[in-house]
């Protein structure tokens, strides 16, 4: 799918240094940012449906280690 994405003369120079850098195209730099937010999204994501099982299981150590 084509779109368009308008980015302010400063954002678009950063997205030539950066592109520059790493020897990748604009397009490719864009898409890997995507892919790395999307990971930790989904990581924090999954981070707290563990937390909500274990945390419960746990909560009365917790409370006791807290208090020493």
């Amino acid at each position: 799918m084509a779109m368009t994405l308008r980015l302010t003369d400063e954002e678009n120079a950063r997205l030539d240094e950066l592109a520059a850098a790493e020897g990748r195209s604009k397009q490719e730099i864009l898409r890997l940012a995507l892919a790395d937010r999307w990971a930790r999204l989904h990581k924090e994501e999954q981070l707290g449906e563990v937390l909500g099982r274990v945390l419960p299981r746990y909560r009365g150590l917790l409370d006791r280690i807290g208090t020493v």
